[in-house]
């Protein structure tokens, strides 16, 4: 067939499912809706997810490319276990200590090292009360944390050193506690214990919170001094965790080596005897969390298959009523000489576009979603990918070909003399 003629006929396939459409209204809307609400949902996930992985990974920008974790237990320690030292031993390891830290920061391969412990308190001031997390840092915190301090400033090291009872405040926990005043130099209660306001902090990266935060990064929470929380608050100590920068041109590779020998001969392990303790890279890190959510997106993948089986069989149905009322019709085609080939390419290039324009409708939908999560929060910068796009519109003429083959090949096959006689 002429590459024109199947062009006219591509053009004769779109008009002709747009009349289906119009004459059967009900029909094309349920299928239409199947396929939208699939390619919505892999459109909006897409989005989303690739909004919150281009934050997280600004987060871990912040702390510097090299830069990497340690904890006292491993990642996997967390997991769900009857609390027994059997089962988990972990439990076991020594906390990670300031003097761990001092001794970390005077390798040469090591620029400097923020000791950090995430924790929860209850804030009050006057009648305001608000229970949320608490971060506890040293003050080197701000060279790895990808926030801003305005007004006011962070904690200096005299006023950890000295444990002065000073805290900065998120702009979600200000604006809870002190509405639109100004809440530089207030004092408020943390634990019964007065802290005086130095500054409100503002979080311009993931909602997900640092690897090392105490709750999500758009949620309500103060920064206390290391030692200023030791000192009066009393929080778990055991829950301290480190950020390790290494000197410049110092690989990851390299500085992790370095603190893992250190750290091993200051617990005196033997060669055989396994670490307690746990070095995370970043590199892992996003492993782990491309992990979780690639779990997340598998489940709407599974409920995107839905909508497109619910659109497929809305394509068969449609389609076969279609090639019913058109039977005579498609006897006066083939008495004029119209091939099979011809027939079938006309009713698959119908059924693809009944699933192309739920996809359309589908797209359209999810960049909206796409673009209202952007604007409601700035700090998820969701965006659909072009391959997302493709993608969609792919599967779902694909899904119009392979669901509309049966109904397609049943009117390529009609006899032209029995579809002439059709009432």
């Amino acid at each position: 067939m002429r590459i024109g003629q199947r062009i006219f006929n591509a053009l004769e396939g779109v008009g002709m499912a747009v009349d289906s459409i119009r004459s059967n209204k009900v029909r094309a809307a349920l299928t239409i809706m199947g396929v939208a609400i699939g390619v919505f949902v892999v459109v909006a996930m897409s989005s989303v997810v690739r909004g919150i992985n281009e934050s997280f990974a600004k987060d871990l920008e912040a702390a510097g490319p090299t830069s990497f974790f340690i904890y006292r237990r491993p990642i996997s320690g967390f997991q769900a276990c009857d609390g027994s030292d059997e089962t988990c031993p972990e439990r076991r390891n020594p906390a990670l200590t300031i003097d761990d830290a001092t001794a970390i920061e005077r390798l040469p391969t090591i620029k400097a090292v923020t000791a950090h412990l995430g924790s929860g308190a209850k804030f009050t001031y006057k009648d305001k009360q608000v229970s949320t997390g608490m971060e506890i840092y040293t003050p080197n915190w701000v060279d790895v944390d990808g926030g801003d301090i305005y007004p006011g400033r962070s904690f200096t090291y005299a006023e950890n050193t000295t444990a002065a009872r000073v805290i900065i405040v998120n702009q979600k926990l200000a604006e809870r506690l002190f509405g639109t005043s100004d809440p530089l130099d207030k004092m408020i209660n943390v634990d019964g214990v007065g802290f005086q306001v130095i500054g409100v902090y503002h979080y311009t990266a993931s909602p997900m919170g640092t690897p090392t935060s105490a709750g999500g990064g758009d949620q309500a929470k103060a920064i206390v001094p290391f030692e200023s929380a030791r000192r009066s608050l009393n929080p778990w100590m055991r829950g301290v965790d480190f950020i390790v920068k290494p000197e410049p041109g110092v690989t990851t590779e390299e500085a992790t080596d370095d603190v893992t020998a250190l750290l091993r001969a200051r617990r005196g392990l033997r060669s055989t005897a396994k670490n307690t303790f746990e070095i995370v890279t970043q590199d892992r890190l996003m492993g782990i969390y491309n992990q979780l959510f690639g779990t997340f997106f598998v489940v709407g993948l599974a409920l995107s298959s839905v909508g497109l089986l619910v659109g497929g069989v809305g394509v068969v149905a449609i389609m076969m009523i279609s090639v019913t009322e058109r039977t005579r019709e498609i006897g006066v085609r083939k008495a004029l000489g119209a091939t099979r080939s011809a027939i079938l390419w006309q009713f698959l290039v119908e059924a693809a576009t009944l699933t192309s324009i739920g996809a359309a409708i589908g797209l359209v939908l999810g960049i909206l979603v796409a673009l209202g999560i952007k604007t409601a929060f700035p700090a998820v910068p969701a965006s659909t990918p072009i391959s997302a796009v493709v993608a969609a519109l792919a599967t779902s003429a694909f899904t119009g070909i392979l669901f509309g083959l049966l109904p397609a090949a049943r009117a390529a096959r009609l006899d032209p003399v029995e579809a002439l006689r059709y009432e």
